[in-house]
C-alpha cells in the first residue's frame, strides 16, 4: 500500500489553488486553475496535497452536498527555514493564526488556513538541524 495523496474538498478552486500554488509555493501538477481537481506537490519528497470541487464529489457521495463545518483537517509541511518560510509567504498573502514558536524541543510551528478555512501547520524539525 501507498499512500497517493491527502485530498481537500473545496468550494472555492480558484482561491484554494493560488494559495497552495502561489503563497505556499507548490508545483501544481497540471495548472488546471479551474479545477475541479488539481495535485500539488513540494519540492522534495513523494507526499502530494490534491484539491478537487466539493460539488463533484457530492455527485458521487450526496452527503458532501452539505456546507463542511469545523475542522476536518490538518496539512502538515516540513520546511527547512521556518521563519524565512513564513516571511516568503506572509510577502504573499498568508496570514499566519499561531508562530513561528517552539512546539516542543524538537520542533517549531506555525499554523494558518487555506481559504476554505483548512488548517496548515508548518514544521521545521530542530533535531535534524547539525
Amino acid at each position: 500500500m501507498e499512500l497517493a495523496q491527502v485530498r481537500l474538498l473545496v468550494t472555492d478552486f480558484a482561491a484554494c489553488y493560488r494559495f497552495y500554488a502561489e503563497v505556499l509555493d507548490l508545483k501544481p501538477q497540471s495548472g488546471a486553475t479551474g479545477g475541479p481537481y488539481e495535485k500539488f506537490s513540494p519540492a522534495a519528497g513523494s507526499a502530494g496535497i490534491a484539491l478537487q470541487d466539493r460539488s463533484m464529489m457530492a455527485e458521487v457521495l450526496g452527503e458532501l452536498g452539505d456546507t463542511a463545518t469545523g475542522h476536518r483537517s490538518l496539512v502538515v509541511l516540513r520546511v527547512d527555514d521556518l521563519d524565512t518560510y513564513c516571511e516568503r509567504i506572509a510577502a504573499r498573502g498568508a496570514t499566519l493564526l499561531h508562530g513561528p514558536a517552539p512546539m516542543t524541543d524538537r520542533m517549531r510551528v506555525a499554523h494558518l488556513k487555506d481559504p476554505e478555512g483548512n488548517l496548515v501547520e508548518l514544521q521545521e524539525w530542530l533535531l535534524l538541524r547539525s
